[in-house]
């Protein structure tokens, strides 16, 4: 090699770390849609728990990955802002509940969906099945339906009196009658006559549960869902108001 041309490679060489240095680093793009309107504070601890778990293998918003936020209580602008995330051409997405999973897999098949709290991803038809997921979605479940058994039975341990239980469910979902049914199974052995409240807004809470509280000795099971999670203060305070026309408090 001439002497001229060892210069120029060699000067060529020390610019390449300043080369590197200068391009713009592609942050990756994390999309996270959650059922709940941003004043929730059920909301700010689901994103708070979020960021502190990135922080925790090094990831931060803004000088790793870029986070695209989207909340909302409305099915309708769930359906929109799932579409408007799908657009920013993210990395992996977050959803909570099915309410926003759904629409996230009909707006895409190719970006990679984590949920959260969803009771039966596979009676939902969000998953093949729990050991092999399939397609471009996986999660967490809530829990196994058998448990719902469980919440009529510390609802007569803790109310001995109670023969009359109100469940709270969201009818539209495979979860809402899975876990009533896991409820019914045990109902008779408790001696508990049930009655379904299929709800859709806050307006039908109140109206079903303040009829059911007109008769004595009723209490209140609560399933799991987004619409009832959205509710969730006021359907507390109607559960109050249905132990006290029951005589448990």
């Amino acid at each position: 090699m001439r002497r001229r041309d060892f210069i120029t490679f060699v000067g060529s060489a020390a610019a390449w770390p300043l080369a590197v240095v200068a391009q713009p680093v592609k942050l990756q793009r994390i999309a996270v849609l959650m059922p709940f309107d941003r004043t929730d504070p059920q909301y700010t601890e689901r994103i708070v728990a979020f960021v502190q778990g990135l922080q925790s293998v090094g990831l931060a918003d803004g000088k790793n990955v870029r986070i695209e936020y989207r909340a909302t209580g409305n099915p309708d602008e769930l359906r929109q802002y799932a579409a408007e995330l799908i657009t920013l051409k993210p990395d992996v997405i977050l959803a909570t509940g099915v309410s926003t999973v759904v629409p996230l897999q009909q707006a895409t098949s190719n970006v990679p969906i984590v949920f959260t709290v969803v009771p039966d991803p596979v009676g939902a038809g969000i998953v093949d099945s729990l050991a092999h997921p399939g397609g471009n979605t996986t999660g967490f479940s809530t829990f196994e339906y058998s448990l719902s058994g469980k919440w009529a039975e510390l609802l007569k341990e803790i109310a001995p009196n109670v023969s009359r239980v109100a469940v709270l469910r969201n009818p539209a979902i495979s979860a809402g009658i899975g876990q009533f049914a896991a409820i019914q199974s045990v109902a008779t052995s408790l001696r508990l006559e049930l009655t379904p409240m299929n709800v859709r807004d806050a307006s039908e809470i109140e109206k079903s549960i303040s009829t059911f509280a007109h008769s004595p000795n009723g209490g209140l099971i609560v399933t799991g869902s987004a619409l009832v999670a959205s509710h969730r203060d006021f359907a507390g305070q109607t559960h109050c108001a249905v132990q006290v026309a029951g005589g448990l408090l």
